[in-house]
This record gives C-alpha cells, sequence and structure tokens, in this order.
C-alpha cells in the first residue's frame, strides 16, 4: 500500500489586498497565512510519513513570482526532498509563461536536477520508485488549443467544432499512454484541467490562458486507480462510484470573497492495484466574512449596521461590510462607529451602494411576449424619460435613418451621427 498527498492550486502571493503588514516581519499577513497552509501539508506528508507528493499545479498565481515567493515554496519542497519523499511538480496554467510559450516558473526544478522532485509539464507517464512501491503516474499539464494543434487544422472551424477536434487530440495521445502501461503497477493521471462536471470556484475569475472543457469519461477509464485533479478550487469527487476517485482536493487557501464558504485541504490516499481510499483532511484556514444589508428603508441605519455586524462573528478574520442606503441617509452614518465595531477583524473593508432613486420598472409596453416594431420600442422608451424629451425628435429621426440604411456606419462621420445614442 502505497501513501500519497494531493495537493493542489496553492498560489502562494495570493489575496495580499486581504491582509496587512506584519510589523515584525515586514510580509504581508495574508502571504504568511499561505505559506502556513503548505507548511501544514508538508508537517502531515512527513508525519505520515507518505510515500509520494503529488502537486496538481499553480503553485503561484502567475509565472513570475517575487524572488521571497518562489523561496517560500522551494523552502517547504526542500523539507520533502530531505525526508526522501518524492515529489511531483505539474505545471498548471498559472505556472505557464504566454501560454505554454517559453517554459514555467517549475522547470527550474527539473533544470537543477532537485533529488526526488518530477517536473511534469509535458503528457508523459513517470515510473516513481517510493519506498513501499512503484507507481506510475501520468502527467497531463494545463493545455491549450495551440498546444495541441495548429492554425492550419483549427483555420475555419467553429469553436465546438474546435472543441470536438482537441478532445479527440487528447483522447488519442491518452489511449497511446494508456496501452504502454503496467498492468500490475498501480497508477495515478495527474492532470490540471477543467472537467465538464466540475463546480466552478474563484478560478473563473483567476484562469490564464484559454483552455478547454475536458469531459470526465475521458478520465474515468478502469486503467487509472486514481485521478488527481488541479485547477478548480472547489474540492468534489467526480466519479459518485469512487472506481477510479476523480478528485479535486481544492485550493489550500481562501483566495478570494467567492471562496468564503468553502472547506480549504488536501487529500490522502492509500493506493493498491485496483484501489485507492481517500480523505479529505481540512486545514484551519483564516475566514473571509461578508456582512451585506439594506438599510435603505431603515428608520436609524447605523444601529441596522451594528446590530448586523454584531452578529457576525468577525474576530481575526478577513471583513468586507457592503450596505445600501440612500443619498440621504449618508449623513446619519457615523463612519468612525463603524470602524471601531470592525477593528476586531483581522482586515476589513466598508463598502456603502447608493440606491438609485431614478430606477424606474421595466416599461410594460415592452415586457410583452410579442415582438414590437423597433422604432414604436424607441419612442415609448422616450416618451418615459423626461431627461432627454429636448432631443426625443433628433433620435427617432436618426433611428428611422439607420434602419432604411441612409446611415452608413463606415463613413468618417458615423460617430456623429449616431452620438445621440450615448445619451
Amino acid at each position: 500500500m502505497i501513501k500519497i498527498i494531493h495537493v493542489s492550486d496553492i498560489h502562494i502571493g495570493s489575496g495580499f489586498s486581504h491582509g496587512r503588514l506584519n510589523p515584525e516581519t515586514g510580509i504581508n499577513t495574508r502571504f504568511e497565512d499561505f505559506v502556513s497552509s503548505l507548511k501544514l501539508c508538508i508537517d502531515r506528508a512527513i508525519s505520515e510519513p507518505v510515500d509520494l507528493v503529488l502537486f496538481g499545479g499553480d503553485a503561484f498565481p502567475d509565472a513570475t513570482p517575487a524572488p521571497y515567493i518562489k523561496e517560500a515554496f522551494a523552502s517547504q519542497l526542500r523539507r520533502l526532498a530531505d525526508a526522501e519523499i518524492p515529489t511531483v511538480l505539474l505545471v498548471g496554467n498559472h505556472d505557464q509563461y504566454s501560454q505554454g510559450h517559453g517554459g514555467d516558473s517549475l522547470g527550474i526544478y527539473r533544470t537543477l536536477g532537485v533529488h526526488g522532485v518530477v517536473v511534469g509539464d509535458s503528457i508523459e507517464t513517470h515510473n516513481i520508485q517510493t519506498a513501499n512501491g512503484a507507481v506510475q503516474i501520468i502527467t497531463l499539464p494545463w493545455l491549450t488549443g495551440s498546444g495541441l494543434m495548429t492554425k492550419s487544422e483549427t483555420e475555419g472551424q467553429s469553436m465546438g467544432k474546435v472543441n470536438e477536434l482537441l478532445i479527440e487530440k487528447l483522447r488519442l495521445i491518452l489511449e497511446a499512454k494508456i496501452r504502454q502501461l503496467d498492468p500490475e503497477i498501480p497508477t495515478v493521471l495527474l492532470g490540471h484541467l477543467m472537467a465538464d462536471r466540475a463546480s466552478l470556484g474563484a478560478e473563473r475569475f483567476l484562469a490564464v490562458g484559454k483552455g478547454f472543457n475536458i469531459p470526465v469519461s475521458l478520465l474515468n477509464r478502469s486503467c487509472f486507480d486514481y485521478v488527481a485533479l488541479g485547477h478548480v478550487h472547489k474540492h468534489q469527487n467526480l466519479n459518485p462510484s469512487n472506481n477510479p476517485p476523480i478528485i479535486y482536493p481544492g485550493s489550500i487557501e481562501r483566495v478570494d470573497f467567492s471562496e468564503e464558504k468553502e472547506e480549504k485541504g488536501f487529500v490522502l490516499i492509500e493506493l493498491e492495484k485496483g484501489e485507492a481510499k481517500w480523505e479529505f483532511c481540512s486545514l484551519p484556514v483564516r475566514n473571509l466574512k461578508t456582512i451585506k444589508v439594506n438599510v435603505s428603508q431603515a428608520e436609524n441605519p447605523q444601529a441596522e449596521l451594528l446590530k448586523a455586524i454584531s452578529k457576525t462573528s468577525i474576530e481575526d478574520a478577513v471583513v468586507r461590510l457592503i450596505y445600501q442606503l440612500r443619498s440621504e441617509q449618508l449623513d446619519l452614518i457615523d463612519n468612525g462607529v463603524l470602524h471601531q465595531a470592525l477593528s476586531v477583524a483581522h482586515t476589513y473593508t466598508i463598502q456603502p451602494e447608493l440606491v438609485s432613486q431614478l430606477a424606474k420598472p421595466r416599461l410594460p409596453e415592452l415586457s410583452t411576449g410579442n415582438s414590437i416594431d423597433p422604432l414604436k420600442a424607441l419612442k415609448t422608451y422616450l416618451d418615459s424619460r423626461e431627461d432627454i424629451q429636448d432631443i426625443q425628435e433628433e433620435m427617432l429621426e436618426a433611428a428611422t435613418k439607420l434602419l432604411a440604411g441612409e446611415i452608413n456606419l463606415s463613413e468618417e462621420n458615423s460617430d456623429s451621427q449616431l452620438n445621440l445614442f450615448s445619451k
């Protein structure tokens, strides 16, 4: 039985805007949080001890982190090397330079020949001898269309067709690797990818380059004993039958507020040929808390805000207070009192939002399911806008000419002819 830790999406160097400078170290506290979470993962690997560590990609927020960020990652990797625990570092989208062209931020470990470290920057099978036996790892780094196909192969094709061609190309490559596997040795597929059944988290905002969705059916193969994934920040198992487990461990820290309700951690695996037992191990990460309240109808908005704050456990958390109010209520808010109420938080932001008094309900004439003449629709809309009544006739005239084809949008004066519509 081979023990493995599967960890992914470390993103050391992210979330600085949610931290503050530590006066003792001069370092951003959120950087320290991310390093602390990674350290806990390595602590578990060494204390267990495990036979192998699989890293599913995205060590940093980009491919050119500051030297002290790279050093923090390297210092934890060195601990695994000193403990003689082999490690596979998969290249994720954030680890790649220029969408996969020009190397990656993890390649230095291959260049230096760091003992026990394998860098997965291509679709390749790695045979690794651990303290408790051999294991086969097929690495599937972050792929883009340009990485699998030439421009001539995709030129003139629709996006849907291109995606089909890419999936078929990947299928053929994987089939070739599978045929070369030793059927007697446990096999793991380690991929940094977007699976088509995955539930997204912050990575939808963090993605670098253009990838494509990979069907789970491509991963759900009997030849794989465990499928270790990276890229999606929310922990999940994409195969309820668990044969094989297809696991995203998720990120090890909350990257932003889109992840404030997600548990963070890593996966501990006991691997044998034909079977993989796994468990999710949560990490004690810092809380992110959103307090959102609408006080626009409150007689005492200040009291409502303080009440909302008091009902939330904010000590040592990263907090954002978002509240809606009317412009005439601004003088009723004492920001000093709000700052005092939020002072026990690790860091906090206050985001007031004015409720527009000009907003009107959708015009019923334009809400019917039937088609409507565009000029009539425009006339109905203009009749509802008292602030632009003086140019109504000009706008209708311009619209009539546009619909009749009398205005050529390619003419040099097209901007002046149509600038009425930007008012």
